[in-house]
């Protein structure tokens, strides 16, 4: 049984009883709504949707999966030592400040836990991740959203929601709907003027499709700090999505408390297996992001060509912009794609932005040409 606070609840004999109460927050908030993943009548549409990789896992992910499917009556490692390693060794990191979990959505939650009590502030920009919205609002925390410029995270705007209860400020990097990204001067500016008691979080979610010379990823940041986390997934570029396999680098302090809430099984074995090995397979990583890059350019190239604008984007999704003097939108150009059996996702509140993932050539062929049809129709 389910009931609204402001609605009584009676029990067989009439007589009102008591309910439980929500965290105050809650009911203001909507459910996070994913991209859509079936068109009726269609049998395997092209799902642009959900910024997945096409490409799928490597072959030797898939192989440590298949692998770990023989010991599903274990536990899995709590210490989650293999992949903290095997993440260690690819990146230069060490693996005694790597924690693992279900997808960096966890490692997100697991912050706010630790560092967050009602009352305290979180700092997100304009365009966030929805689940960092909602851990700190159920935390009991006070939101503060600052604006962006540009289509980008404005740092400035950011230090200027500042106050004394601030005591997390979560940026994804590069940002979602946007694809766009703020530099390591910037990322370096923001952190040196926050408080120290006020811990940066950096959602690095797309930063393996980057392919610019000032972007910086922020791992240096968290060596030499003891307020930066950096918090990383395998749902994209490693094409894990399915598995919620997720990571964060922290400095010691930050370890120390985290651990202390972690659950001891927070991963599952054969996550943790196919996690292992797709980051150890350097060769399936480049080819997806050099198809990324590639296919970014094309894209950036061919939609001007049809009156469509686009937000320069580093990650493996790009955001259409319909011209505002004309009578185009996201909400039919969506329609008109899902038509043609093709999944995109409309962004932003003005009916002007839809958002499409970088997926396999024919695929986005076939998005471009769906496109260029609506706008070309009467």
């Amino acid at each position: 049984m389910t009931s609204r606070p402001d609605i009584p609840i009676h029990d067989r004999g009439g007589n009102s009883i008591s309910t439980p109460i929500e965290v105050p927050g809650i009911s203001r908030l909507a459910p996070y709504q994913q991209g859509k993943h079936a068109i009726s009548g269609v049998a395997h549409p092209i799902k642009l949707s959900s910024n997945e990789s096409a490409h799928g896992p490597s072959p030797a992910a898939l192989a440590a999966y298949r692998s770990a499917a023989g010991q599903l009556h274990r536990y899995p490692d709590g210490s989650q030592s293999d992949l903290r390693q095997a993440i260690g060794a690819a990146l230069g990191l060490d693996p005694d400040r790597i924690i693992c979990g279900n997808g960096s959505d966890e490692m997100i939650l697991l912050m706010i836990r630790a560092y967050l009590k009602a009352g305290d502030q979180v700092i997100l920009s304009e365009n966030n991740f929805e689940m960092a919205k909602i851990h700190a609002i159920a935390q009991g925390g006070d939101v503060r959203i600052a604006s962006e410029r540009d289509d980008r995270v404005d740092v400035r705007a950011l230090l200027g929601c500042v106050t004394s209860k601030s005591k997390l400020c979560i940026v994804a990097n590069p940002n979602n709907p946007t694809g766009t990204y703020i530099t390591g001067r910037e990322l370096r500016s923001l952190q040196a003027e926050l408080p120290t008691g006020c811990l940066l979080v950096i959602d690095g979610a797309y930063a393996e499709y980057v392919d610019r010379p000032d972007y910086d990823d922020g791992a240096s940041l968290v060596d030499e700090c003891s307020n930066v986390v950096m918090t990383r997934t395998f749902s994209k570029i490693h094409g894990l999505a399915s598995l919620r396999i997720g990571w964060a680098y922290c400095p010691p302090n930050v370890v120390d408390a985290v651990q202390r809430i972690r659950t001891p099984f927070n991963a599952n074995g054969p996550a943790l297996a196919a996690a292992a090995a797709a980051i150890r397979d350097r060769v399936h990583l480049e080819k997806v992001r050099k198809h990324n890059i590639a296919w970014l350019q094309r894209i950036a190239d061919a939609l001007p060509r049809m009156g469509l604008g686009m937000v320069p984007s580093v990650a493996n999704f790009y955001l259409v912009c319909f011209p505002p003097d004309q009578d185009k939108n996201a909400t039919e150009a969506a329609a008109h794609m899902m038509r043609r059996g093709i999944i995109p996702r409309p962004a932003g509140a003005s009916d002007k932005c839809l958002r499409l993932t970088v997926g396999l050539d024919q695929e986005n062929e076939a998005a471009l040409a769906a496109l260029a049809d609506y706008m070309l129709s009467q």
